[in-house]
């Protein structure tokens, strides 16, 4: 029977798996372009590229979420009892106490961001605090603590660039291939060089896709995680499985919602969508509520 603490490993098999895969499909579409065209500088300008970016991202990726999302910084004597619960959860977790933000939202939200357990920050919306009893809040703030102690926000950054880099690759070959650019080496190879061209163009439109689907498992691993991490810390399952259930029902979308940040969110703050398209489903940033409560009271196994 699959418990809290199985579902954890299991999750975190899972997404250095799926990292796995990412790397290797960067490094056969870097192979494959720079082979086509003759060239290695392709795969070191996307290098580059990505380096300069992730250092950009890593360093500054915290300031822009909260830039975008609208949060503000909030002290001990404007809410004692918020502070309270992420002060005393931070101890029991053996993290420093990370700074505190509040969004001025009626839709029930919350997220972590920062590049360490030492630079973290926890935002959670004027929505949230309204509907939540406090052992339903306390499992939300556990479930945004997970997510500064295994690390997620460094995770799912790389991912984005490598998102990133994936697309560059692709439109620098496509670019290049419909311009008639670059050192062909297959040029004047009849069909080996058609068929070459070929594979090449539907790999550069496919990879940006089959990254995107990547990210967003990744993403949705890392959020089954987190609630199995933040139900361990509480050592009460209930109290984020009612958080959750109270924030499905809410359906109306957050005032400032942007998808670059989506994933960061404990939902999506998109709101509920009360239909689906089976592609819609797919390119969910988050698992449905429906699952993460049933990990989380062990009904079943979600794997």
């Amino acid at each position: 029977m699959a418990t809290l603490y199985t579902n954890q490993n299991s999750n975190i098999r899972k997404t250095w798996f799926l990292m796995t895969v990412f790397l290797v499909v960067i490094i056969g579409l870097g192979w494959f372009f720079s082979y086509y065209f003759g060239s290695p500088l392709i795969l070191i300008i996307a290098v580059i590229f990505s380096v300069t970016m992730n250092i950009i991202a890593y360093w500054h990726s915290d300031k822009v979420v909260l830039k975008i999302s609208g949060a503000q910084l909030v002290k001990r004597e404007e809410n004692r009892e918020l502070w309270n619960i992420v002060e005393n959860l931070s101890i029991t977790a053996g993290l420093p106490m990370p700074k505190l933000y509040i969004i001025d939202d009626p839709a029930p939200n919350a997220f972590a961001t920062g590049r360490n357990k030492n630079h973290a920050v926890v935002a959670v919306t004027t929505g949230l605090l309204s509907i939540l009893e406090k052992n339903e809040l306390e499992g939300v703030i556990a479930h945004e603590l997970s997510h500064i102690g295994n690390q997620d926000i460094l995770i799912l950054t790389v991912i984005v660039i490598l998102v990133g880099f994936i697309a560059l690759l692709s439109d620098i070959f496509l670019r290049m291939t419909f311009f008639g650019s670059g050192n062909n080496r297959s040029r004047g190879d009849g069909k080996l060089g058609a068929i070459l061209m070929l594979v090449g163009i539907v790999l550069a439109i496919l990879a940006p896709i089959v990254a995107t689907l990547i990210k967003l498992a990744v993403s949705r691993k890392r959020e089954f995680l987190a609630d199995s991490s933040g139900a361990l810390l509480t050592r009460y399952p209930e109290g984020l499985a009612n958080a959750l259930r109270k924030i499905e029902q809410h359906s109306a979308k957050m005032k400032k919602a942007n998808h670059a940040i989506a994933h960061l969110f404990i939902s999506d703050p998109y709101g509920k969508k009360s239909k689906m398209s089976f592609m819609h489903k797919i390119f969910l940033t988050h698992p449905p509520v429906e699952q993460r409560i049933s990990a989380l009271l062990n009904e079943e196994n979600y794997n």
